[in-house]
């Protein structure tokens, strides 16, 4: 079979995958997936905690099957239509929109706090308001042109309608004596007793329409309306930045949710990240969270919109508790007398019949904001595989060719399996390295497999000018190592590795694993100086954790390599030069150190500054090093006192994209732009040494993988 068209494709500017969504065997798959996952949700629920799931009509049955199944059709909330965009040109019927199901851990016992939404002259029902009191107590009928626009009318004037004063429930059954007339109920009772209906008499709340009294109720007496389960405002704006992800979900959609069933201070889990909407909104409405994803380009996303993110100060009951003391809410009107507040008083018959005070609802997303103060996302952890404690060489992360071990034997095959269906690894500017006849070693200690790299120009950069030819080692095969299945690839395995690929003359060692160890990084950029073999580091895609359920294709992007981070430190000072030169790999220039930024050095010696020189990445068909500028990478942070088990984001940097616009608007220049371009550079601010005297870089690549170097502060 002939894969021409897929290497055609390598030749011109890539889209990098988000996400894998083809299934093995297809909603079979997809629905083995989401009922694993919602059993865990399950048990992770509190009794009063609920769930939503996001399903378009083309799933909706199915999964709602699911979910009946794990959950049991008496704990059914609801289904919620959302409109997500306007109808679209289409053959058959066009699909306008989503759904989000709604299940309870227990029906009887789930947190639902309710929501409201301003009435408007365009609402359903806002046609039956077609009386008006002027100012001086007139009342008449609205004109077709006032009904049309309410702003035609006098100002003071009060839109009401007729409503019915009659239910099925007695007692009630009594003469009204109103403007000499008689009165008695057709059908029914009166709603309220001999001396409320006296009481709302005296407040003109009762007119008569016809043989029959109805109660006089105001536009004014409660200008909102429970939001129900249709929500055709929640969609996207016509702005492209809007829309982060593919498959975002509107943050005006998960507000709601989050407000519906959860109260400040609650903890929200949400196992599809995506572009994190719901961890930002979360962070918004002072709830804890906790998001996850199989991708490492949405969590990428994720955690620079929330690094960057700004939120208004809502000012709490309880500072000392935080958002879990609540916030506060206060009835507040403009000058037009408007409830603008979280607190509106609701003016029902009832409370005008037996004289009580109006009862308050409070609109629970109208908290009391702080003026004057931005506030940004709060600490925290961006967790991944977990390395072993320092000094632990006897974990998992070197046991890579011991049969006796039937668990990893059998990840190894499955990998090896994969890497047959999906052969290409990625490398930057779009370029592939196309791998062939891959197999088992005849005799292994440590190597998973062997390999040949095609060579073939198709998989070249077309600016490259191949004179002489590249190397000779391309013809020799190459050889590959596969990390543990849980667990980072430790030194040891790359040690061991290469060592026994360099005695049996392989031209090239692969390692590959879903996370890698900063002393395994470094192993493998002086493998060819200590071994004599150079080493290339790629990357799997999480998602391969999942099992079989997602189908491995030649185009998937499963595998891609990864770089090595150069970075220099240097004491902070206008005078201050590297004292550590990082290892550079053969046939790499030499970087002339740049000059600090303006406004990033100060004249302190017992100070310390890093600057992010660049990436380097080994292109394994033409066996060179190809280095971007540190400008041009997605992001970069610092931990200036690393303790070799947790990366602590001391500080953080943006250098190709606007990421901090919003912090920079929100601020409403209250820096100088240098501050602005230091944040978007490559030096970092100075800093004292910690006490561990050891720094860590981290620099996140288009792929999302992240890029760890570290270094001692000597």
């Amino acid at each position: 079979m002939s894969h021409g068209d897929d290497e055609d494709m390598t030749r011109e500017p890539e889209m990098v995958q988000a996400y894998r969504d083809t299934w093995e065997l297809g909603l079979h798959s997809y629905l083995t997936y989401l009922r694993d996952r919602l059993l865990l949700c399950r048990d992770l629920l509190t009794p009063s905690g609920s769930i939503f799931v996001q399903i378009s009509d083309e799933n909706l049955h199915h999964v709602r099957e699911v979910m009946d199944e794990v959950f049991g059709a008496e704990n059914r909330i609801g289904i919620i239509t959302v409109v997500k965009t306007s109808a679209q040109e289409a053959d058959e019927l066009s699909s306008v929109c989503d759904y989000l199901i709604w299940y309870a851990r227990d029906k009887n016992s789930v947190k639902y706090r309710k929501l409201w939404q301003q009435k408007s002259p365009n609402d359903a029902g806002a046609s039956d308001y077609n009386k008006v009191e002027l100012p001086n107590g007139e009342r008449r009928r609205m004109t077709r042109d006032e009904c049309d626009d309410w702003n035609l009318l006098v100002q003071g004037s009060r839109i009401y309608t007729q409503d019915n004063i009659v239910s099925q429930r007695p007692p009630g059954d009594f003469p009204v004596e109103f403007e000499g007339e008689t009165y008695r109920p057709i059908t029914g009772y009166w709603k309220t007793g001999v001396e409320g209906m006296t009481k709302l008499i005296a407040a003109k709340r009762i007119e008569k329409r016809g043989r029959m009294l109805r109660y006089v109720r105001f536009f004014g007496d409660f200008p909102y309306r429970p939001i129900a389960n249709f929500w055709p405002d929640v969609r996207f704006s016509s702005r492209v930045e809007d829309k982060l992800y593919v498959v975002q979900t509107t943050a005006k959609a998960i507000e709601r949710c989050l407000l519906m069933a959860t109260d400040p201070g609650d903890l929200v889990l949400d196992p599809t990240c995506g572009s994190g909407t719901t961890a930002y909104v979360a962070e918004q409405w002072g709830r804890r969270w906790i998001t996850v994803d199989t991708s490492r380009v949405p969590l990428a996303l994720a955690r620079q919109r929330l690094l960057t993110a700004t939120f208004p100060w809502y000012d709490l009951k309880d500072p000392g508790r935080g958002p879990a003391g609540g916030f506060v809410y206060q009835r507040r009107q403009n000058k037009k007398g408007e409830e603008v507040g979280g607190i509106v008083p609701h003016i029902t018959l009832k409370s005008i019949a037996n004289n009580e005070p109006p009862q308050e609802e409070v609109l629970v997303d109208r908290p009391e904001t702080v003026s004057g103060i931005t506030r940004v996302t709060g600490a925290f952890c961006f967790e991944a595989s977990i390395p072993p404690a320092a000094g632990d060489e006897s974990g998992v992360g070197f046991q890579p060719a011991q049969k006796t071990d039937s668990n990893f034997a059998s990840h190894v095959e499955r990998m090896i399996e994969i890497l047959r269906k999906s052969p290409l690894l990625r490398l930057d500017g779009g370029k592939t390295v196309l791998l062939k006849n891959i197999r088992p070693p005849a005799k292994s200690l440590s190597l998973s497999a062997e390999a040949q790299v095609d060579p073939s120009p198709l998989n070249l950069n077309p600016t490259l000018n191949l004179n002489p030819p590249p190397s000779s080692a391309a013809s020799r095969p190459i050889a590959i190592v596969i990390g543990p299945e849980n667990g980072p690839v430790s030194s040891r395995l790359v040690e061991h590795a290469a060592r026994e690929a360099a005695g049996k003359s392989y031209s090239h060692l692969y390692v590959i694993g879903f996370a890698i160890e900063a002393k395994a990084r470094e192993a493998i950029e002086h493998c060819e100086t200590v071994f004599d073999i150079p080493a290339t580091y790629v990357q799997a895609t999480p998602d391969l954790l999942m099992g079989d359920l997602l189908k491995n294709m030649r185009s998937s992007q499963i595998f891609s390599v990864c770089g090595l981070p150069e970075v220099r430190v240097f004491p902070a000072g206008p005078k201050g030069r590297p004292y550590d030169s990082p290892g550079r790999s053969p046939g790499s220039e030499e970087k002339t150190p740049s000059k600090p930024r303006r406004g990033a050095v100060i004249d302190d010696e017992t100070k310390y500054q890093v600057e992010l020189l660049g990436l380097d990445v080994f292109d394994p068909v033409t066996m060179e090093n190809q280095s971007r500028t540190g400008n041009d990478v997605p992001a970069w942070f610092l931990d200036t006192d690393y303790n070799g088990l947790c990366f602590h984001v001391s500080q953080a940097f943006f250098p190709r994209t606007s990421a901090w616009d919003n912090l920079k608007k929100a601020l409403k220049g209250q820096f100088d732009e240098t501050v602005w371009d230091h944040l978007a550079g490559t030096i970092s601010a100075p800093f004292e040494a910690g006490d561990h005297r050891t720094i860590a870089v981290k620099v996140i690549d288009d792929r999302g993988n992240e890029l760890l170097v570290v270094k001692e502060l000597k």
